[in-house]
């Protein structure tokens, strides 16, 4: 009974700290952090993936009550949530793209007509909804959990961490969520511009002309049309995003 006693406390010493760090992780990654996803829910992922890990890990039991547990503590809790805001910028893009083209083309108005939208135009929403299908179908999921189970090699539990560099880091890439917004955003944007100033041009040639009712219909149409030709693009560049995503995760992860 005391040798059962013994064992339980091992466990829970030192499967704890996997569990924080990829608990921390789900909690700021794409997906898993959205309100629909319960918190009984995430915990259960992180059990199941904690339980997965762990006989390939080699931990020492660490005393979560001591000063050397609580230093353990913050730092599993910083790793994981600064692995998780990496592909939290792609998702961030994203919606900035597609808030651009939807105040762009006039389906900003949709936010003042039904609020329960949130503050998320539904093209951004549509435009999240595609990349969640990219990196599914890129196999994304594996890819990030093999990745986030290499870094208790490279960055073992207890370890010093260079959280300065790391975060460093973090903000570097965060630069991406708006030129990667701009990128994706930018062929439509200009080609608006372009009909929004013809527009302008053919209401100032015939001033009875009524450009709200020309107006809003030509650009949302043509907004449409651009955007269906333009998927092919925003596909590939959403792709684009999602391995610069994985390769960021390598890099802060120690394992470039």
């Amino acid at each position: 009974m005391d040798l059962l006693v013994k064992d339980i406390v091992t466990l829970f010493y030192t499967g704890l700290w996997p569990f924080i760090r990829l608990s921390a992780f789900l909690l700021a990654a794409p997906f898993f952090s959205l309100q629909a996803v319960s918190v009984r829910l995430r915990i259960l992922v992180a059990c199941a993936l904690t339980a997965v890990i762990y006989p390939l890990l080699k931990l020492e039991p660490i005393d979560p009550l001591s000063a050397v547990g609580f230093l353990t503590l913050i730092r599993e809790i910083f790793l994981g949530v600064l692995l998780g805001l990496v592909l939290q910028v792609v998702n961030s893009s994203l919606a900035i793209a597609g808030q651009s083209i939807s105040a762009t083309m006039g389906l900003g108005m949709a936010n003042m007509v039904d609020p329960t939208l949130g503050n998320v135009p539904l093209l951004a929403q549509f435009l999240i909804v595609c990349s969640t299908l990219i990196f599914l179908g890129l196999g994304g999921h594996i890819i990030i959990l093999s990745l986030i189970t290499e870094t208790f090699h490279a960055l073992p539990i207890g370890a010093p961490l260079d959280a300065r560099n790391l975060a460093a880091g973090l903000i570097e890439w965060s630069a991406l969520l708006f030129s990667g917004a701009l990128l994706i955003a930018m062929p439509v944007l200009l080609t608006l511009l372009f009909v929004n100033v013809s527009i302008g041009v053919i209401t100032r040639a015939a001033p009875a002309l009524n450009i709200f009712a020309v107006g809003f219909p030509a650009m949302i149409l043509t907004g449409l049309v651009l955007l269906i030709i333009s998927m092919s693009n925003i596909g590939y560049r959403i792709q684009w995003l999602w391995l610069e995503a994985l390769n960021q995760v390598r890099a802060l992860g120690g394992l470039s």
